[in-house]
Parts: C-alpha cells; structure tokens; sequence
C-alpha cells in the first residue's frame, strides 16, 4: 500500500499540471491506445509514466519495485516547483503542459529530475539555472570548491533506424486485415521477407508499401521488387518453431537476428508471418554522436566543466545492451570526445528507461548511469568531480 505522503506528492504532482488537463490527457493516451493491437502496446509502453501515475494514484494499490523508484522522481518535481523561483515554476509548468501534448511524454522532465537527484545522492549541490534563469543548461553543481554544468537531453532511438520500430507497428496493424481474409482463403503457413534498402520511416513510404502488399496478396505473385523495396513470399519452414505465437515469435528471432521487425498474424491453423530489414544495419550510436556534437557546443557556457546526460528512449532492454555489450555506445562516445564540439565537456552519461524506473543488472547499467569521461578535459581528475564524471565502463 502506498504511504501517506507518497499519494500527496501523486496529488500534488496532478494539481501541478492541472486536473482537467491530467483527465483530457489520459483519455487522449486511451484513444491513442486503440489505434491497433501492435500499434496499442507501443502507445501504453511510450505513455507508461503517465499510465503508472494515474494507477498508483487508485486506493490500495500495492506498490511494485519500479513505482517506488518512480514515486520518489514525482516527488522530487513536486519539491523542486515548491523550491523554485517564480520564473522557474513557469518554466516548469511550460515543461510539464509540453510533456502532455501531441507525441510528447514525460520523460524529459523525469530525466531532468532523477539527474538532479542522483547528483545529489553524490555529495553535490544542484541548482536549477535552466528553470530559475532561462540558461542553455539545465542543472549547474557544486562540490567543494568546482562547478560543473549538465545538460540534459533525450535521444530517440529511432533517429537510428531505417526501419522505424512506430512505423512497422502502423505497417503491422493496417496489413493484419488483409492477412485475415488471405489466410482464410490461403490456409497454411507463410513467410513475407522485405528488404527495404531506404528504410520506412515517412508516412507516405508506408501506405505505398501496404498498397505493394495488398497487390501481392491479390494477384498471388511470390516476388516484387525495385530499389526501394524487395519483398518474397515463401512457405513458412522454421525448424524448432513452437505452435503458439511467443514460441514462435522466439524462433523467428533466433532465425532473423535482433535487428529484423517481425509480426505474426494467424486466422484457425493460417499462420503468416512478416519479417523485414532494412537496408543496413541500425545506426543509433552514431545518431546520438551526432547529437552530442550538437547540443554541446550551442548548450554548454564553457566557462564550466560541462557534463551531457542523455535519455536514449525508445529502446528496449536487448538493444540497450546490445549499445553496451558490443561498444557500440562507448566507441561513438569516445570519438565525440575527440572532437573540437567536446572541448567543454568533462563527461558524457547514458540512461534509458530501465535505469528510470530502477531496474537491475544486466538489462539496466550499474549506478544508475553510463559514464564516459573525457581524459582530455582539464578539470578530468578533479576529485570533487569523480562520483559525476568518473568512466563506469
């Protein structure tokens, strides 16, 4: 059950926001939730934190792990609005109402508090220059006689992909219909491989690809192809595979590798599967170089040891070790650092939502956070700047 104070931050927090504004957005998050099974479930996962506020927010509720962690980040906002200055407050309202409205989420606020209160869990004194004073960057600290500046920014996973995860969600959706009424006709078991050498991110890339499909469908041809999309249409012979769809879902992975967007549709015994890469491998380490290249220069003062705490969102915990694991994360950062954009910064750190909400080795880093420091910076070796900048890996 939850504790006292913990539901007077939760209330707290929805009358920061507005309730009116928490009603409409919940019931828009719903909405958006309905738009398709595959589509649904990546809605209700982007919008978790508001979804787990709201539940926690319900009477004799118990309290997992993970709500715990994201209890005490509610909290913190809700400390942090009574702490401010008036022009921080606005800022911070301006933060929250942007949070809530079209595609946004919560999340780059969450970040900015949970880094706050992590540097504090360090021994340093956090002060809120972005809100309080409208500077480039968000939380300055103090620990004995240095300062440091952090900016913190989210990166989308997705910057990184030729075949957008949302995308194929949509794709998956629109097509499953079609799939149905095919497999009630055609019954058996089916295998549709793209290639898709300029990836599906744009709207319009996707409703050309569902027309390509539904023509393939209809005239019973096993093969399409240009230069921008190769599609093949084959019996489904998967060694191993499980009748149910997880046990499947496991052997198309093991088949295809972690980077290939899968769906199954089934209609009676019909089973059709879709499976499709683009045409390189995924590159979102060096899509978040790019943007550690971007931001630091335009957001940091360089009066200060800067430090770059980045959300990488949109991942899930296989891709995020994979970043980890394969060094794909630390080669990209180390060769930021490098550069003349690094000049200013001391360290660059990484978080995604399963350091958020709290999770645990393997899946989540360790401390909290990936770091990086960079040996180049003057300010590298101080030691009041360790716990912040020290390199985690």
């Amino acid at each position: 059950m939850p504790h006292a104070a913990d539901s007077v931050d939760l209330e707290a927090f929805v009358s920061l926001v507005g309730a009116s504004t928490w009603r409409a957005r919940l019931e828009e998050i719903r909405e958006l939730t309905a738009a398709g099974p595959r589509a649904g479930q990546a809605m209700r996962q982007r919008h978790a934190v508001e979804l787990v506020i709201e539940r926690m927010r319900a009477p004799q509720h118990s309290v997992t792990s993970a709500e715990t962690v994201l209890r005490a980040i509610v909290g913190e906002t809700v400390r942090q609005a009574g702490a401010l200055n008036p022009a921080g407050r606005v800022r911070l309202a301006e933060l929250l109402h942007a949070g809530l409205t079209g595609e946004a989420t919560l999340i780059p606020l969450f970040h900015l508090m949970r880094t706050a209160a992590l540097q504090r869990s360090r021994g340093f004194t956090v002060g809120f220059p972005g809100l309080e004073q409208g500077a480039s960057f968000d939380l300055l600290l103090r620990r004995e006689n240095i300062e440091a500046e952090v900016v913190c920014d989210v990166v989308s996973a997705e910057e990184g992909r030729g075949v957008q995860r949302g995308a194929w969600f949509r794709l998956a959706d629109l097509v499953d219909p079609d799939l149905q009424v095919w497999l009630a006709a055609h019954p058996g078991r089916y295998l549709l491989k793209m290639t898709l050498p300029n990836g599906l991110r744009e709207e319009a890339t996707l409703a050309a690809l569902h027309r390509r499909i539904q023509a393939m469908l209809r005239s019973r041809v096993r093969h399409d192809h240009d230069e921008a999309i190769v599609l093949r249409l084959d019996p489904l012979l998967l060694a191993g595979a499980q009748s149910d769809e997880i046990g499947l879902m496991s052997t198309l992975r093991q088949e295809f590798g972690p980077e290939a967007h899968l769906s199954v549709t089934t209609a009676g015994a019909g089973v059709f599967v879709m499976a499709a890469r683009a045409g390189q491998e995924n590159e979102i380490a060096a899509a978040i170089r790019k943007r550690l290249a971007d931001i630091a220069p335009s957001r940091l003062s360089g009066t200060r040891p800067g430090i770059l705490a980045i959300f990488v969102e949109d991942t899930d915990r296989g891709e995020w070790r994979r970043l980890r694991e394969r060094l794909e994360l630390e080669g990209e950062t180390r060769q930021f650092l490098t550069g003349k954009a690094a000049r200013g910064v001391v360290a660059v750190t990484f978080a995604s939502r399963l350091e958020l909400f709290g999770l645990k080795q393997p899946d989540a880093a360790p401390d909290g956070e990936v770091r990086f420091r960079n040996p180049g910076h003057p300010a590298a070796r101080v030691s009041a700047l360790a716990p912040a900048v020290l390199s985690s890996v």
